[in-house]
């Protein structure tokens, strides 16, 4: 993704708070139970003073030292329930909100593909789906609901205090300012640029790692071992005087913000030493004051706290941003027609990635029943075409038809129903060979699916294997081999049933014996469909009835 604009804090947070509004009720919830369990704390401390107080028969507002006990108890019981249900709520929030952002990712990734994404550095998307957003955890959890609780709680204490005189609680406000806003401000400033650059190391690592990690055979095989060591260890070294400088920054932060704090302190105990002096106030002021201030900057701290973990945070949530507003070169039509497949065509066709000029100006049809094949030279545009065909890419100049009408008309959903693609190299997941197919159609069933697999002559090899139709393929199909992921992807144009499908070197890595079989089940199963054949081989052109020859862009 290219960024072109640098995004402002407050509009980061303006964009992050907004999917908050669902889950208010309980914001406003935790809130509360954040201020009151705060308070509770905040006045063990000083009902302790007043015990003392009443132990040294100085005036206070309770009773008895025993009733300062008792309301010290209570204050300790009340402070852990309503710690943990202030926690338990934001934590709440805070997942509710990530999984809703997850799905807003996943949509803006399927959204993006293929065009923004192809090339994309995959790691780096490893890196944006499960760190960035798992760091977006500390803004709904630990910032939203902090903040305000901060705020409430300030301006509480400042006006008991007060009550006592202003002057001390001028000096505690200027102390929660000063701890609660300059600090975490000036951490952030100072770490902004760190916070980025430890993002950016961590995405670079993942993608180093990832890459060694599908390589490793590669690497075994040609004793490149300690290369690709060392390459880990330059990122390990790399990303870890990332996180020091940020860790030090967070030092520094602790130190500067308890300095703080023990000045304020010591300040409001010193003034209302002098205003106790001069008779402004009496001596129990000047140690609920000094106990006030000791005993209320937790939630300030808390936010002060915040400053280098939101350096990360603002980093993460830019990037997911980022993603989630992209525009997509082909965005999805919804507001066309559900046009019905009668043929296609290429209309003078140019198209260039970037500046590279890939088809120009290229014609060809394709008609309805027929099975066409184009053949060329590698990298002469003939998977491009078909790229183009599906609408992965919208052409430069020139337009491409779909059932007569121009292909940009065509409702998204109602052009993909219609085709099925067969690429060189079949992505498969994490799961069963059945269920591999059948992501062409998850209402088949079971017969239908094995049907499928049938005409793509590989119905034999998965019954041969002791799981079946069960067996795991493994990470990206790593249990299988490059013929047998090839042939779950014509197995699932099989499934599909689409009028129109489309085979980009459907057996670049069959014998010449399965090649033969396919092509036969091309033949005969797709008698009333349209294929649009893409290969180098003259064997596999054999089944065309019509072969267009692409050379740098044109067809000849």
């Amino acid at each position: 993704m290219n960024k072109t604009t640098k995004r402002s804090k407050a509009a980061i947070v303006a964009s992050l708070i907004t999917l908050v509004r669902p889950m208010l009720p309980i914001m406003f919830c935790a809130i509360l139970m954040g201020v009151a369990g705060y308070f509770c704390a905040t006045f063990i401390t000083i009902f302790g003073g007043f015990a003392i107080l009443g132990a040294a028969g100085l005036p206070t507002p309770v009773a008895t030292a025993g009733t300062a006990f008792a309301c010290m108890l209570v204050f300790a019981l009340l402070r852990g329930v309503l710690r943990y249900a202030e926690q338990a709520s934001n934590h709440f929030i805070a997942f509710k909100l990530l999984a809703l952002i997850r799905d807003k990712v996943f949509g803006a990734l399927r959204r993006l593909t293929p065009a923004k994404l192809e090339g994309r550095d995959r790691g780096d998307l490893i890196s944006l789906i499960t760190a960035d957003i798992e760091q977006l955890e500390v803004f709904y959890a630990h910032t939203i609901s902090p903040v305000c609780i901060a705020v409430l709680c300030s301006a509480g204490m400042v006006g008991f205090v007060a009550w006592y005189h202003p002057l001390p609680a001028l000096v505690l406000l200027a102390g929660y300012l000063a701890v609660g806003v300059g600090i975490p401000v000036w951490a952030e400033r100072k770490g902004e640029a760190a916070g980025r650059e430890y993002r950016a190391a961590l995405a670079d690592t993942n993608s180093y790692v990832l890459e060694s990690l599908r390589g490793l055979r590669e690497t075994i095989q040609y004793n490149d071992t300690a290369a690709r060591a060392a390459g880990i260890a330059a990122h390990s070294e790399t990303l870890g005087e990332k996180q020091t400088a940020m860790k030090c920054r967070e030092g520094l932060t602790t130190a500067v913000t308890n300095t703080v704090i023990l000045l304020t302190a010591l300040t409001v105990l010193g003034t209302t030493l002098v205003l106790c002096r001069n008779g402004a106030v009496g001596g129990e002021a000047v140690l609920i004051c000094t106990l006030s201030a000791l005993g209320s900057f937790g939630p300030v701290v808390a936010l002060a706290n915040l400053a280098a973990n939101l350096v990360q945070v603002f980093a993460s949530a830019d990037r997911v941003l980022d993603l989630l507003e992209e525009t997509p070169i082909t965005p999805e039509v919804t507001n066309g027609g559900n046009t019905a497949f009668t043929g296609a065509a290429a209309d003078h066709v140019t198209f260039a990635y970037g500046q590279e000029t890939i088809l120009n100006d290229l014609s060809l049809t394709v008609p309805k029943g027929q099975i066409v094949g184009i053949t060329g030279k590698s990298g002469s545009g003939k998977s491009t075409l078909l790229r183009l065909f599906m609408r992965f890419w919208d052409a430069g100049s020139g337009k491409i038809t779909f059932g007569g009408a121009d292909i940009r008309s065509v409702n998204t959903a109602a052009l993909r129903s219609q085709e099925s693609f067969v690429t060189q190299d079949t992505e498969l997941f994490a799961d069963t060979i059945e269920n591999n197919v059948r992501i062409a159609n998850r209402n088949a069933t079971h017969e239908q699916v094995v049907e499928a697999c049938q005409k793509a002559s590989l119905h034999d090899f998965i019954t041969s294997l002791p799981q079946g139709y069960g067996t795991q393929v493994g990470e990206l199909g790593g249990a299988l081999s490059g013929g047998e992921r090839q042939r779950i992807g014509v197995a699932r144009a099989f499934l599909h049933d689409a009028p129109f499908v489309l085979m980009d070197e459907p057996t670049s890595n069959l014998d010449s014996l399965n090649e033969g079989v396919i092509l036969k089940a091309v033949k005969e199963e797709c008698r009333d469909k349209t294929v649009l054949l893409v290969s180098h081989r003259a064997s596999t052109m054999a089944v065309a009835n019509t072969v267009y020859s692409v050379e740098s862009g044109r067809v000849s």
